[in-house]
């Protein structure tokens, strides 16, 4: 039965899915191979990424307070730029999600793998899934209670490793040594100059599920209040975890001996002479993969919920069940997942590597359609409602066009990195292929009777 969602969620919940869901299990695991790439100018490199994705968010965040809305930028898009841009940054968003979700249940089985040998890695891949979906199923609160569990390991992780280091680089813990000057073996700019564009075109995907936040205070009981507080709070939180983190790194170890295989933060907590240092970062990063398959099965299926309310998605997917929960968007979301986990094992190189890649752009994609959709409503607001403007974007208009011609620059920087090239042309397909459907389902939707809409 199709019903209104039920705000589920507490700020408590709110906040630490606004603090955990920009702590990724990437960071963990993959800052190693951005340092070995950058060199120490990797800080930059992480610093710049994270300005970009602080003003994405300040404009989204005026938005999202100046109008809380299920669907978040998908809903701006649409009132902004047209039903074209809604749709497709819809669309896409859900899909990219999806994949994801496949992803970490991917990663997460790896980890258990290698504390259970005798277990098929299939079996936790779909134990994983299997777990998370019942959260999500359950209620809102149920996915809320959970996230803020998952995300409380990750912060407490960081900030441990946070103090610790810092005590560590002055020479103040025991058996360490003033290690600073790390930061400068070989030079800052070791690597070269465009290494740290190439670094930035690297990390921007790491900070990928800040956004999340605004999806969720929708069903939080005071949504403005809720997205007001998470997205000021967007700027320490970069600088702390991201920034603060890769420099501590740096400095703990000379930067050509961070591992890049292995997770870089395991080596320093055995520097600092935790004992199990690996063995608690593996299950920190399996915490961290548990939250983004949480979130991912929660954030598509809020997605998809929302597409439906403007008929660009099957009408089964708005039922919603008696504790609030749009079940049958959840169990597409999941099955979807199913077949990408299957298609891990079953076709690693070619179906799930396409899943993976062709969504692989889609974080740029979304923060250029906020900024443009930010240019437009804002002009509106100002125009019609200006006492709806509680939290406004620093430097309008001139630094939410920057935004976006940065943005867009780090999309054309894809094409001179390697490993990134394939996931632009991939993902440019993919957003033309739901640009093409587009006029199709705007068809259909308008060919159908007034009561089967």
């Amino acid at each position: 039965m199709n019903q209104p969602l039920r705000p589920g969620l507490r700020q408590r919940h709110v906040r630490m899915i606004a603090l955990g869901g920009i702590i990724g299990a990437s960071l963990f695991v993959g800052s190693g191979a951005v340092v070995h790439t950058v060199g120490p100018a990797a800080i930059l490199s992480y610093a710049l990424g994270g300005l970009l994705v602080v003003l994405v968010m300040r404009m989204l965040g005026e938005m999202a307070t100046a109008s809380p809305a299920l669907g978040s930028f998908m809903e701006y898009a649409r009132e902004a730029l047209g039903g074209w841009a809604g749709f497709a940054i819809g669309w896409l968003y859900w899909y990219f999600w999806v994949g994801v979700v496949a992803f970490e249940a991917v990663a997460g089985a790896k980890i258990l793998v290698g504390w259970l040998p005798a277990v098929p890695q299939w079996v936790f891949s779909l134990a994983l899934m299997l777990l998370l979906t019942a959260t999500n199923l359950a209620s809102t609160r149920s996915f809320g209670e959970t996230e803020f569990w998952l995300a409380s390991v990750k912060v407490t992780t960081i900030v441990v490793f946070l103090v610790i280091g810092v005590l560590f680089v002055l020479g103040l813990w025991p058996h360490a040594t003033f290690s600073v000057g790390n930061v400068a073996l070989d030079g800052f700019f070791a690597t070269g100059g465009f290494a740290v564009v190439h670094g930035v075109v690297i990390v921007i995907f790491s900070y990928f599920g800040t956004e999340i936040v605004t999806i969720a205070a929708a069903e939080s009981a005071e949504p403005a209040k809720a997205v007001a507080k998470a997205t000021a709070a967007t700027v320490w939180r970069v600088i702390l975890f991201y920034v603060g983190s890769i420099t501590l790194i740096v400095m703990i170890t000379p930067w050509r001996e961070v591992p890049s295989d292995t997770s870089p933060f395991a080596a320093a907590f055995g520097r600092f002479g935790i004992p199990a240092a690996e063995t608690i970062v593996s299950a920190v990063v399996l915490t961290a993969a548990l939250s983004v398959l949480n979130s991912g099965l929660y954030t598509a299926s809020r997605m998809l919920f929302a597409l439906r309310r403007h008929r660009w998605a099957p009408r089964w997917v708005a039922d919603v069940n008696r504790r609030g929960v749009p079940w049958k968007a959840i169990l597409l979301s999941t099955v979807v997942g199913y077949v990408a986990v299957v298609m891990s094992y079953v076709a690693p190189a070619t179906i799930f590597w396409f899943i993976i890649n062709s969504a692989g752009a889609v974080a740029l994609f979304v923060y250029a359609f906020i900024a443009g959709s930010q240019l437009r409503m804002r002009r509106e607001l100002e125009r019609i409602s200006p006492e709806r403007l509680t939290l406004r974007m620093w430097g309008y208009p001139w630094l939410s066009r920057l935004t976006l011609v940065a943005t867009l620059a780090v999309v054309v920087s894809m094409l001179f990195v390697g490993a990134a090239r394939s996931q632009l042309y991939l993902s440019v397909l993919s957003l033309a292929v739901i640009l093409l459907v587009y006029p199709l389902v705007r068809r259909h939707v308008a060919d159908q009777p007034a009561g089967r809409r």
